[in-house]
């Protein structure tokens, strides 16, 4: 079964929006796009290399892809596995898609994700996506976060757990602090909360 991989630089404060550059998503006024760039070192560049070189598909949304199309294609040699992956993107707008290999998830997209799952191939990596992932929340389908958690808070924007959660423990498979602070960790699905008898 491929497992859903929600990978997210995140703030102490929960926000996802714009991590890259300041025009990558201004949506809401947000002011902070290019939050990660100060905390960027070596530590967090091997890692993120490292998860970037595993197999996978990719699972976006709309707006990643809006972003990530013009941009990946003319930057292969940074991310070379990118281009090659299966783009899964859900739009109920998109028509056509560009940048290949893509498939658009349209209608139910839950249901549609849950039968991606079931099929033979990589892990889906969601980048960024907020709109998708509170979506995948809501039906159970996040199997693990890789999360990248800055030392800062930024008072608005897209959250990560902004649309709630279905209760779930977690365990923690990798983890590493940068020379700058961010707490890299890795989380998996550890079956039921436990609650003491």
């Amino acid at each position: 079964m491929r497992k859903v991989i929600a990978i997210e630089f995140i703030s102490l404060d929960g926000v996802i929006q714009s991590p890259g550059g300041p025009e990558e998503d201004t949506s809401g006024g947000f002011a902070y796009g290019g939050w990660i760039s100060p905390y960027s070192d070596p530590v967090l560049s091997a890692v993120i290399k490292k998860q970037m070189n595993l197999p996978f598909d990719l699972l976006i949304g709309r707006k990643t892809y809006d972003i990530w199309a013009p941009y990946w294609p003319q930057h292969g040699d940074i991310w070379p596995g990118v281009n090659s992956a299966t783009k899964y993107v859900a739009s109920n707008t998109l028509t056509t898609l560009e940048w290949q290999p893509s498939m658009i998830l349209n209608g139910d997209i839950a249901e549609k994700i849950t039968q991606l799952k079931q099929q033979p191939g990589p892990d889906l990596h969601v980048y960024g996506s907020a709109n998708l992932i509170k979506t995948l929340l809501k039906h159970d389908l996040v199997d693990a976060f890789w999360l990248k958690i800055h030392p800062i808070t930024l008072g608005a924007g897209k959250r990560l757990f902004a649309g709630g959660t279905i209760p779930a423990a977690f365990k923690v498979t990798e983890s590493n602090v940068t020379t700058n602070g961010v707490i890299m960790v890795n989380y998996e699905r550890a079956g039921a909360i436990p609650i003491e008898s």
